[in-house]
């Protein structure tokens, strides 16, 4: 069990002679990354977490699963979970473009995590038009602040991801003033911004830079040469680094890890799916890092049965792990895993500034969409809502959505009365399920009992 009182400070992560899990997007979640330590990671990033989306959650101690969660509090969903295994071998990616928000970050997370590392590599819009990743390559007095507020006021390692730009003088010039702000390590990805997968990677720049700084760097982006463990190896020393990060060499087969030799895919999935029942790590994440385990073996009979499950349950049954999910799932219910409800005491109910004025015959009650209750399409209390308005040959509800501060309130129609929840959700579709809750509630077609007992209802 996680002592609450009692803080477990890292012991201080270095970066020389590392073979790293890259950060990657919703694949460096806590099971992939507890399976690439086992198989012998060094060092394992989180994918890339953006500054206001940790800022928006709440850190808990989850006594059953022994892990610390920052959830987000709008509907319970985890933003970030991490365990005493990993502890000392981990490092937060944080996408930011603020000093002030990224120290923020920093002061929630430095005692559960062993490094902060800061994106400035990746090229995608979303980064880009955010200030954030690579658009801080333009950028290097808000790039240099943002890591010098870091340093300066953390006690972990602060390190930064970043690409080559097109002239070899502008990238050593940039690793040497981030190397005297004091920077652990860095990592270089060896493209420029404007590069892709497909395009060659740049040894030979990662290798000069390498010779002009003293700090340990960890040479980025050769899955396409790299096969095997050895191939690993071969990559960093063709680059001249301290240390070697994988991405996509690790997210088709993690046990690119393992000295002696790798798996079968199969026996990788099953420690993969395993770990995920046991840190229950949400189906959606589950069978999207599956299907870039499994590739173009998608196609298969086995493959296509894998694309039409949808639950934790039948993504394992398909590995002969259904049964052991099902009693791991039982065994957390019956511990109480916690809810949207153990939620509420930090549950924001609406917009500050503005509320919506309802009419007194608006039916509300206090009932929350928690996406995680409803395993299948049909579930979901709109469509129950529906079936029941075919099956009774009425006209379907209708929703009326109001907006506030990036959350949203629906009002259903039906049958001549109308309802709400009194609960703001984070989007347009949560917020007309948790409408249609109320609804089926008002109706008798779901029990306040049901509702209390999974975190829907909060006190």
């Amino acid at each position: 069990m996680i002592n609450k009182s009692v803080k477990v400070l890292s012991q201080r992560l270095t970066y020389d002679g590392k073979i790293i899990l890259a950060p990657m997007v919703r694949i460096g979640t806590l099971p992939m990354r507890l399976l690439a330590l086992r198989y012998g990671a060094d060092i394992v990033y989180t994918e890339e977490l953006v500054d206001f989306k940790i800022l928006r959650s709440r850190r808990m101690i989850n006594d059953v699963l022994n892990t610390v969660d920052f959830v987000d509090p709008s509907d319970g969903s985890i933003v970030f979970r991490t365990c005493l295994e990993e502890k000392d071998r981990l490092v937060l990616q944080m996408g930011t473009a603020c000093p002030k928000r990224a120290l923020r970050v920093a002061q929630m997370i430095e005692h559960d995590v062993a490094g902060i590392d800061i994106n400035m590599g990746c090229p995608k819009e979303f980064s880009i038009k955010g200030g954030m990743g690579a658009a801080l390559l333009s950028d290097p007095e808000r790039a240099k602040s943002i890591l010098k507020t870091l340093i300066d006021h953390v006690s972990i390692p602060v390190t930064c991801k970043i690409r080559i730009f097109p002239r070899l003088e502008d990238t050593i010039k940039l690793v040497k003033e981030f190397e005297a702000l004091g920077i652990a390590a860095i990592a270089i990805h060896g493209r420029t911004r404007d590069e892709r997968p497909m395009h060659p990677v740049h040894p030979d720049v990662i290798r000069a830079v390498a010779k002009e700084v003293s700090i340990p760097v960890i040479a980025n982006g050769g899955s396409r040469e790299i096969a095997r463990h050895g191939d690993v190896l071969k990559f960093r020393d063709d680059c001249g680094a301290s240390s070697v990060m994988i991405a996509r060499a690790a997210e088709w087969n993690v046990s690119i890890f393992r000295k002696d030799s790798m798996l079968p895919l199969d026996e990788v999935i099953t420690a993969y799916l395993k770990l995920c029942v046991d840190y229950d790590n949400s189906a959606h994440n589950t069978k999207y890092c599956v299907q870039n385990m499994l590739r173009e073996l998608q196609e298969t009979p086995r493959g296509r049965i894998f694309l039409e499950s949808q639950t934790l349950e039948q993504i394992c049954q398909i590995w002969d792990l259904g049964e052991y999910c099902r009693q791991k799932q039982l065994e957390y219910q019956q511990k109480g895993m916690f809810t949207r409800r153990d939620c509420s005491s930090f549950i924001q109910q609406g917009p500050a500034v503005k509320k919506i004025k309802l009419d007194p015959d608006i039916i509300e009650r206090n009932v929350a969409f928690v996406r995680a209750n409803y395993k299948q399409t049909n579930e979901l209390p709109k469509s129950i809502l529906n079936n029941y308005a075919f099956k009774g040959s009425i006209k379907l509800p209708t929703y009326e959505t109001h907006r506030e501060e990036k959350l949203f309130r629906s009002i259903i129609s039906f049958e001549g009365k109308r309802y709400t929840s009194s609960f703001w959700e984070k989007n347009k579709k949560f917020a007309e399920q948790g409408a249609a809750l109320v609804c089926l509630l008002n109706l008798g077609l779901v029990t306040e009992e049901i509702l209390l007992e999974n975190g829907s209802i909060l006190e």
